[in-house]
């Protein structure tokens, strides 16, 4: 089994559940609480990942990013190197097709939280933030877990975005999804089965909190 490929996708899964909560949890308590007439549009562009297929997302973000597009140029000049083909590359494109898988989840758990607790605790002198904090998290700590948990087990999984985004370079994009494909490529069937029962395994005993967790939620 390439160890080198598990690693860096368990840091890859880590980096975008990390950035998916610290951007999604605000967006999902958005959507679970506004009444804006654009906020269906907002949902519908979250949900896009869901449809696409993989390649679709990492064609256009190869076009968006590239050295020759405005996004691909500003980070050359300020970082020094191009976005595709690189693990920065590979996380920022994760994070767009993970989006739905975090932030639905999210926002099922905050539109389960009852309305007039938190306006009781804005009653009693708590600021938004701190109502969010102290009232709203620890009602909705399910949904908001399972979106995590989704998030990691989906990012671990990906293939067709890491192969058109971050192609197949060892120690720097090649995930543990890339390595079964070499192995299956190269005909080692022993490599690729071993590797493949490791996310097997993954897959069910994510799926067995994901559901326990579920049961906790009321569904958007």
């Amino acid at each position: 089994m390439d160890w080198t490929a598990v690693a860096l996708t368990i840091e890859l899964a880590a980096w975008t559940t990390a950035v998916l909560a610290a951007c999604g949890l605000p967006l999902a308590y958005w959507l679970a609480t506004t009444r804006r007439a654009w906020r269906p549009l907002v949902d519908a562009a979250v949900a896009v990942p869901l449809l696409l297929p993989p390649t679709v997302l990492g064609f256009y973000f190869l076009m968006s990013t590239g050295p020759e597009s405005v996004v691909g140029r500003a980070y050359e000049r300020l970082v020094g190197g191009t976005i595709p083909f690189s693990f920065s590359g590979v996380l920022a494109a994760s994070v767009l097709y993970n989006l739905p898988f975090a932030v639905r989840p999210f926002a099922a758990g905050f539109a389960a939280v009852d309305a007039r607790l938190v306006e009781a605790a804005r009653c009693l002198g708590a600021s938004p933030l701190r109502a969010f904090i102290r009232v709203v998290l620890p009602l909705s700590w399910p949904g908001v877990l399972t979106g995590l948990v989704l998030a990691f087990a989906h990012t671990v999984g990906e293939f067709g975005v890491v192969l058109m985004v971050g192609g197949n370079i060892p120690g720097v994009t090649r995930t543990i999804a890339l390595a079964i494909y070499d192995d299956v490529q190269a005909l080692d069937y022993a490599g690729a089965n071993e590797a493949s029962l490791l996310l097997l395994v993954f897959a069910v005993a994510v799926l067995t909190v994901t559901y326990g967790l579920q049961r906790r939620v009321v569904p958007l």
